[in-house]
């Protein structure tokens, strides 16, 4: 027995057909709808486009040369004594800071609104600079 018969053996069994009903659109046969097809290109086509071998060791060859002016700027902080869960703490706190800094904006946004002012107009009210 081949895989084919097997494969359909193992499919459940399909209902009574109701004449009228399609799972196509009128005029669409089997032919024409085809196989799925991404949007991304596949790497032989992305090749083909023009991304040869020398320009692939051109991209490595600079994302090696940034990992190594990244790998000196830390070593830096490290010298003037800053420790690398320090920095990671100073990070989470600002993204902590503009996380907060960004509700606070929208809220100006809807008393704006509200009040039918600009947000700018605002700033006064509440003690904040426009530059801020």
């Amino acid at each position: 027995m081949d895989a084919a018969s097997q494969e359909e053996r193992s499919l459940p069994a399909r209902g009574p057909r109701t004449p009228g009903l399609r799972r196509t659109e009128p005029g669409l046969n089997r032919s024409s709808r085809g196989a799925f097809r991404s949007p991304r290109p596949s790497p032989t086509s992305v090749q083909a486009v023009g991304t040869s071998e020398e320009s692939l060791h051109l991209d490595i060859q600079k994302l090696k040369e940034k990992k190594a002016m990244l790998d000196k700027e830390l070593t830096q902080l490290i010298s003037r004594g800053y420790s690398v869960n320090e920095l990671e703490e100073h990070i989470t706190q600002l993204h902590e800071y503009n996380d907060i800094k960004d509700v606070g904006q929208m809220l100006l946004g809807k008393l704006a609104m509200i009040r039918g002012c600009t947000t700018k107009d605002l700033y006064p009210e509440f003690g904040l600079d426009v530059d801020d």
